[in-house]
């Protein structure tokens, strides 16, 4: 299959035997263009991971790949140039599903060492699929001064209905703003006319390929970018920047799983996670699993993994006193996980294991709210 690009960005695969092929000499790399900054600006730091935000068409594949550096970006968005003045760390060039722990580790540390030497705020460029995971991990592993926003995209560069500018410009509003916490920043709605700010701790994707995929789960969002004018608005409830002084715990133990409980869910499958340190289960309704997989369970839990259960009804929170099945989670040592979301939850478990040996105190820091991943009530309506 010959894959043709089409100038209106999109591309169309066309049998080889209907084409020819013209044979051309290897083409000279293009020169970088020289990025002009504007040292009247605020300085920002742009840490690029790859992904959609940063990714152009391969036509060895077809497919789209993770090739820009954050160097790229600000030639392809000349906005950028008009809000801020850069420094780019490209700290890996990968899509999002490839994302690990030690990843997270290298990206807090990063972000770490610019927020000390000096920018304004950080904009981490980063795949969609996983961003709720770093955004959470780095939450609980940074206490920042500045904002820490990040930004990817639903639609590469190529396409005409892409997302990468809209994003990076209200990202880049959001890290000079007034905000004091680790966001997400991507469309609010299908058009191109406001980004959201998201929570670290309470967003996740919701869709796989629509423009407003991100929502906030169990509060509102907190806050907003509106585009063209980039015109930042931002919640009571938003921490505010220079709230907290900048510190930096990266300790995460990465012996940590997550498992979604299903009806007929055999035992057996638990046996995978002997040895782990921890392991959240996401539970149907208010927090249960069937009474069959309790005393594989309770094994787990007397053999020193620490289990916290979850919600597959994101809304809501967990509540294991109102049935039977609940309250035998709860003897048997299971923690309630309250609102969180399981994969925030998971997150955090590995951060306050990776922190915290006693498991007394591990278990009450899971139900404390450290980075707003947590509540002791939920909103109504939410």
């Amino acid at each position: 299959m010959a894959v043709v690009k089409l100038d209106s960005g999109y591309n169309i695969g066309v049998d080889p035997v209907s084409c020819t092929f013209v044979e051309r000499p290897p083409s000279s790399p293009a020169k970088q263009l020289e990025v002009i900054q504007n040292n009247n600006l605020p300085t920002l730091a742009i840490v690029s991971t790859g992904g959609t935000i940063a990714s152009r068409i391969d036509y060895r594949t077809g497919s789209v790949t993770s090739q820009f550096d954050a160097s790229d970006i600000l030639t392809a968005i000349p906005e950028l140039k008009d809000i801020a003045n850069y420094r780019t760390i490209p700290l890996a060039t990968i899509l999002s599903e490839n994302m690990t722990p030690a990843i997270w580790q290298d990206l807090a540390r990063a972000v770490y060492d610019e927020i000390r030497n000096g920018v304004k705020g950080i904009i981490v460029t980063h795949g969609t699929d996983t961003m709720a995971y770093s955004a959470a991990a780095t939450s609980f592993m940074i206490d920042t001064p500045v904002p820490i926003v990040f930004v990817g995209s639903q639609r590469s560069a190529d396409r005409p209905s892409s997302d990468n500018a809209m994003n990076a410009v209200c990202a880049a509003a959001a890290a000079t703003s007034d905000l004091g916490e680790v966001a997400v920043v991507m469309h609010a709605t299908t058009n191109d006319d406001i980004c959201a700010i998201h929570r670290g701790t309470r967003v996740r994707k919701m869709h796989s390929s629509r423009r407003d995929a991100f929502q906030s789960i169990g509060i509102e969002s907190i806050g907003t970018v509106e585009y063209p004018s980039r015109t930042v608005t931002l919640k009571e409830s938003t921490i505010r920047r220079g709230k907290y002084k900048l510190a930096l715990h990266d300790n995460l133990e990465e012996h940590c799983g997550l498992l979604q409980f299903y009806p007929g869910m055999s035992p057996d499958l638990l046996n995978a996670y002997q040895g782990y340190k921890g392991l959240v289960l996401a539970g149907t309704g208010l927090g249960h699993v069937s009474t069959t997989l309790i005393p594989r369970l309770c094994k787990l839990i007397e053999t020193g993994t620490m289990i916290v259960m979850t919600s597959q009804c994101l809304h809501g929170r967990v509540c294991d006193r109102v049935y039977d099945t609940g309250r035998d989670l709860l003897a048997a040592g299971i923690i309630e996980g309250g609102d969180m979301l399981p994969e925030a939850a998971l997150v955090k478990l590995m951060w306050v294991l990776g922190n915290e040996q006693d498991l007394k105190k591990a278990g009450t820091l899971m139900q404390t709210d450290l980075k707003g991943e947590c509540s002791s009530r939920s909103p109504h309506g939410l």
